[in-house]
């Protein structure tokens, strides 16, 4: 039987990068979804990959009724809803987010918004299901090795270093109060990986120098979303079901490297 055979997962952000990597390798596993895309195009291109097992909805998880529309079309077509993997979330470096002395009050709102605030209302329509079910449940949170191991030169985006690290609050302070439930909270925490919201870095010769070593592993490279796949299939599924409360780092060696400087 597949390791996901008769769940069904909702994944906000899951129609592009490490969101849509996923996807494919929990539909692979006999999971049934509901991805959540801003973009109708991507929503579509998406749910024509994946097959009957995959339904889209466009919307923006920074909304509050976004999360629970999905899972109650998860309900609503696929019978029932197990997982949550929340992936939504993105730079807000064009917004204003950088360095403390320069961050602007636009970027600092918009990017704890995007990645923290819209994430605490998936969670919270999560649990309210699981609570309505009656049923234990797995929420997976997208965090980022940023959220306590930061990077001065190359990555002082701090607004986001905070909402990174505030996901890890708020996981961690959930999994210990729904615990008596059976509902586990989880973080997977990538370094770099190539995705459209890292194009900025990627192409950054410095960057890519830095990263030789400070993802070491595998050559020291950029991060490729299906490097994810394996651990977000492992914590969605009840091979993880005696786990709650973890950050999961899925970084390349980022965390225990120092990295080249100047």
């Amino acid at each position: 039987m597949s390791r996901l055979s008769g769940k069904v997962i909702v994944i906000l952000g899951g129609t592009s990068g490490l969101g849509f990597s996923a996807a494919r390798a929990l539909v692979r596993e006999g999971a049934r979804l509901v991805l959540v895309g801003r973009n109708a195009d991507k929503v579509r291109t998406a749910e024509r990959e994946l097959g009957a097992g995959a339904l889209g909805l466009t919307g923006d998880a920074m909304q509050p009724g976004t999360a629970a529309e999905a899972i109650a079309l998860a309900v609503q077509h696929h019978g029932g809803f197990h997982g949550l993997y929340h992936v939504a979330g993105g730079s807000g470096r064009r917004q204003g987010d950088g360095p403390l002395h320069e961050l602007t009050d636009a970027g600092w709102a918009f990017t704890l918004n995007e990645n923290l605030t819209s994430l605490a209302y998936s969670n919270r329509a999560a649990v309210r299901q699981f609570l309505a079910q009656g049923s234990g449940g797995s929420v997976l949170n997208m965090g980022s090795v940023l959220g306590w191991s930061p990077s001065p030169r190359h990555f002082a985006t701090h607004a986001y270093a905070t909402a990174k690290a505030g996901i890890i609050g708020l996981t961690q302070s959930a999994a210990a109060h729904y615990a008596k439930d059976n509902i586990r909270f989880n973080v997977l925490a990538p370094a770099l990986v190539a995705t459209p919201m890292s194009q900025r870095a990627q192409e950054d010769a410095a960057i890519r120098n830095f990263i030789h070593t400070k993802q070491p592993l595998d050559g020291g490279r950029i991060g490729q979303p299906e490097d994810a796949d394996g651990a977000a299939v492992f914590l969605l599924s009840d091979e993880s079901r005696f786990i709650t409360g973890q950050i999961l780092a899925v970084d390349g060696g980022w965390c225990v490297s120092e990295g080249q400087h100047e």
